[in-house]
């Protein structure tokens, strides 16, 4: 029998649109990327890899696929500020339909849209954000939406950002950077209580940006820019269970995948979205 090509490869009873609790926005945008190409494929690789998860959760015992995953068409656009204008649209559109959006990219530009329409959406939200990058330039290779300026543009939306996982920047960006709120890799990596002290800087409403180079490249080597001395696996899931203990996760996406011969990275992007799904739903 043919696997449905929606995520999790769901029989139209839970992946339908009206009774899905959650949707999956694939947004395969690839215009800014300066050096490794291939994250417009990213998407497609992530709901290829879902069709092979274990639909049950060993560790929450759920099986959050029942809620239902709807699956959205890709966002197509020719420019950024297009992009972002149709993302935000439809988001807030998902969002009005009391859908829980899971954005895929794509270059890390794509969050842009989603974080805009979650700001409207919800009260005094925070964004927590996974990555090896500062990404808080003004502007990179003369582009304001470049993924080097993704998390400038966001502090322009909200003050509540909070960093972790990094570990590369450069001078300029160090301006637009509150230290107080930045978890540097190689400070945490032999910390035993930094989960604590990054969700005690989030409001309640917390939207994630998961830029999936924050993890080390022994563990994701498909992405845009790798980069060493990242996270590991339960480091990362582990803040994002006491997050969703703790806080409101509002929406979150998952970026910057480059898929190539190797499908391990695939795999590790689609479990690592099941698995915070099913962190949201059991702790909520």
């Amino acid at each position: 029998m043919k696997v449905p090509n929606n995520f999790g490869g769901l029989e139209k009873k839970f992946s339908g649109y009206q009774n899905a609790k959650i949707a999956i926005l694939p947004i395969p945008f690839e215009k800014t990327s300066s050096w490794l190409f291939g994250s417009k494929n990213g998407p497609k690789a992530i709901i290829t890899a879902s069709q092979n998860l274990e639909l049950y959760d060993l560790e929450t015992k759920t099986e959050v696929y029942r809620r239902g995953i709807f699956t959205a068409p890709p966002i197509k656009a020719e420019s950024s500020s297009a992009m972002v204008k149709t993302a935000r649209q439809k988001v807030k559109k998902l969002l009005a339909d009391k859908k829980f959006v899971v954005a895929l990219g794509g270059e890390h530009s794509v969050s842009l849209g989603p974080v805009q329409a979650h700001a409207e959406y919800f009260d005094n939200l925070s964004v927590l954000q996974l990555d090896a990058h500062a990404d808080r330039r003004d502007a990179y290779l003369g582009d304001s939406y470049n993924h080097a300026s993704i998390m400038a543009r966001v502090q322009e939306i909200t003050k509540n950002v909070v960093s972790v996982g990094v570990r590369s920047l450069d001078s300029s960006e160090l301006k637009n950077i509150n230290q107080n709120n930045v978890f540097y890799s190689h400070q945490i990596q032999d910390s035993k209580n930094w989960f604590g002290q990054a969700v005690k800087k989030l409001t309640k409403n917390v939207y994630l940006t998961i830029d999936l180079d924050v993890f080390d490249p022994a563990f994701v080597p498909q992405t845009g820019t790798p980069e060493p001395g990242g996270l590991n696996w339960y480091q990362v899931t582990g803040l994002l269970k006491a997050v969703a203990k703790n806080k409101n996760i509002v929406g979150f996406d998952v970026v910057e995948l480059c898929p190539g011969q190797n499908k391990a990275s695939d795999f590790l992007a689609a479990k690592l979205i099941y698995t915070l799904l099913s962190y949201k739903y059991y702790y909520s």
